[in-house]
């Protein structure tokens, strides 16, 4: 679901970038607001857990891949506001240093990830749970499963749209797309059919987990949680967890192929649809801007496959730890101004 550099236009990265400025905005007001001081370092932990699941790659219908985003697990864990600015850090650090996903479309893809999925996702938990009731033993989990399938269903419906209005709206002389050459009829289905089919059922499994597995073992990190005492608390089985994931990354180098609408320039021409190979290569990806990441696709040069990849994991987990700390470290007094203000 990470759109690449140069699929969409410039025109239509701006437009998708200057959307999210107001989101981050409120979330971060919000998050300085209702988040504990204390908590945030642990918002660091939930960026990490996205961060792996989308590193865990599965293969979809149609030969293609998908992964696991977490959004909606983040915003149970620490509420819709702090997901969104979780993911979107989490999804910064992919473009940048793993080239996975535009620097470019970055406003794009935190719109579908870190936007539509945790705010879309933590609502209808909400609402689903309220239905429910208490009186229903493992109702949280059903309803964080669903809600989760929905939400990341949502945000690949907004990608597949953002890919589909491109061959719509650009195109050259003559008449060839200039950057994603797929139109609605093609990019909805491709799209959401793997995402309704297996990436949903995937991130609804992997939300239902981890959020079973911290409410048994760590209660007082949840959002709605009353408790906000976390300094004394070392959280060792959340951090155990984290380590297992990474040791088990490497799984996600058994789908082979790629993932929907993020080929390169080199393959994009012979990809098939319907059965009709593209032909040629849109102008806009052969001659559009590309940054050299630093460590492109969690390979590196002369290290073993598995090895790469499991050091990468290692190294986004570390900078988004590292990030949120000096993140609380900035952060003034001991709680949040709005549950100060409860306190008192």
């Amino acid at each position: 679901m990470h759109i690449p550099e140069n699929y969409l236009s410039p025109a239509t990265c701006a437009v998708m970038g200057a959307a999210m400025v107001p989101v981050w905005v409120h979330a971060v007001k919000k998050v300085n607001h209702d988040l504990p001081k204390e908590k945030m370092p642990y918002l660091g932990v939930g960026a990490a857990f996205s961060f792996l699941g989308m590193m865990f790659n599965v293969p979809l219908p149609g030969g293609t891949t998908g992964h696991a985003v977490g959004g909606t697990l983040i915003a149970i864990l620490f509420g819709p506001d702090a997901a969104c600015i979780a993911v979107s850090i989490a999804l910064l650090l992919q473009a940048v240093i793993f080239g996975d996903g535009g620097i470019l479309s970055f406003g794009a893809n935190c719109f579908n990830m870190a936007f539509v999925l945790p705010y879309a996702g933590y609502g209808i938990y909400k609402l689903i749970l309220k239905a429910a009731g208490t009186r229903h033993k493992g109702a949280g989990y059903v309803s964080a499963a669903i809600a989760s399938y929905i939400g990341i269903n949502l945000a690949a419906l907004c990608a597949a749209i953002e890919f589909g209005i491109q061959p719509l709206l650009f195109k050259d002389s003559a008449g060839n797309a200039l950057y994603c050459p797929y139109g609605l009829s093609v990019s909805i289905p491709a799209m959401m059919i793997p995402h309704l089919l297996v990436a949903g059922v995937v991130e609804a499994v992997f939300t239902a987990a981890v959020f079973a597995f911290v409410k048994k073992t760590s209660p007082d990190l949840l959002f709605d949680s009353s408790n906000v005492q976390t300094e004394n608390k070392r959280h060792l089985p959340v951090f155990a967890l984290l380590a297992a994931l990474i040791a088990a990354t490497p799984l996600g180098l058994l789908a082979s192929g790629t993932a929907w609408g993020e080929w390169g320039a080199d393959e994009i021409a012979s990809i098939a649809t319907n059965g009709k190979a593209l032909g040629y290569v849109p102008e806009g990806l052969k001659n559009g801007w590309t940054l050299s990441a630093l460590i492109s696709d969690y390979a590196i040069d002369g290290m073993n496959e598995i090895a790469a990849y499991i050091l990468s994991a290692i190294i986004g987990v570390a900078l988004l730890i590292i990030i949120f700390k000096l993140l609380s470290l900035a952060r003034k007094g001991k709680y949040a101004a709005g549950l100060d203000e409860r306190r008192r």
